[in-house]
């Protein structure tokens, strides 16, 4: 083989490796409806990254599966703001719509003043209720990197995990509302929440550091897809791997970790919000 013959293979092998890799990576367009300021770019290793930009004079971002899912697994890496991110809010959740008995499983990034922790705000709506913030101080900075966020929602219990961590557990009892009924789509935000984002709305976002731009890649939907007709769910094999998912000891310590070192706020801690007492869950184990 001449030496000519072999750089044209090679190069040849090297760009239908990237074509596959971007075929296998792909899937803002393929598997999410978008909204305002979004983007869909390819890093060096083929993998598609998804972009929401937020300005003053265009708004922010968007993107909403084109799916609805009962039940799974979803993930997705995340590179948050950087520098002042203070009144901006970036999220990833799942919801079953805007009406008042919605459902909703929330992961929100409450951006924050340079040097300042960022805050998880993590929620659970079900039939309307949204009561049931836990947020924490994010023990790293997420704008230095990607990390990954994952939600694992299966009939009885929503767990949240940030890289190989779970931090929360929220478990349904038969007796109290749990978002076990309707099929929810999954979301992907970056806005404008000055009003009540930074310190309870504070600290406004700082308009000069425009635009501010949060990066998504590597999302991943493991779940089940409910039938038109009211049929059995259509699942994925190996669906055990989180449908009967719980946590186990070491798993239950970690969520002890994030509760004592880096919770900023727990509702059931809120009296003065509960004035006529806290809600059924908080009682229990």
């Amino acid at each position: 083989m001449t030496m000519l013959r072999a750089v044209s293979v090679t190069v040849g092998v090297a760009v239908a490796l990237l074509a596959a890799a971007t075929a296998a990576e792909s899937w803002l367009y393929e598997e999410f409806t978008t909204d305002g300021n979004v983007r869909a770019d390819y890093n060096a290793q083929g993998q598609q990254v998804a972009s929401l930009m937020l300005t003053q004079q265009s708004g922010g971002g968007a993107f909403g599966s084109r799916q609805k899912y009962l039940y799974g697994e979803f993930s997705i890496q995340m590179k948050l703001v950087p520098g002042n991110s203070a009144g901006t809010v970036t999220s990833f959740y799942l919801s079953s719509g805007d009406g008042p008995g919605h459902d909703e499983i929330d992961m929100e990034f409450m951006g924050n003043s340079t040097g300042q922790p960022v805050v998880l705000n993590t929620n659970v709506w079900a039939n309307g209720d949204g009561k049931k913030e836990h947020q924490f101080d994010l023990w790293f900075d997420p704008a230095a990197d990607y990390h990954t966020y994952t939600i694992i929602w299966n009939h009885k219990n929503v767990l949240f995990k940030v890289d190989d961590l779970f931090i929360r557990s929220f478990t349904r009892y038969a007796d109290l509302p749990y978002p076990g009924v309707k099929p929810m789509s999954v979301h992907a935000t970056l806005w404008d929440g000055s009003y009540w984002a930074t310190l309870k709305g504070k600290v406004p976002v700082d308009w000069s550091g425009a635009p501010f731009l949060v990066s998504y890649r590597a999302y991943s939907a493991d779940a089940c897809v409910p039938a038109a007709d009211a049929g059995p769910l259509s699942c994925p094999a190996g669906t055990d791997r989180w449908m009967n998912r719980q946590l186990d000891d070491a798993e239950r310590g970690t969520v002890a970790w994030a509760k004592r070192d880096y919770m900023r706020y727990n509702y059931c801690d809120d009296g003065w919000r509960f004035p006529q007492g806290f809600p059924a869950e908080c009682s229990r184990a």
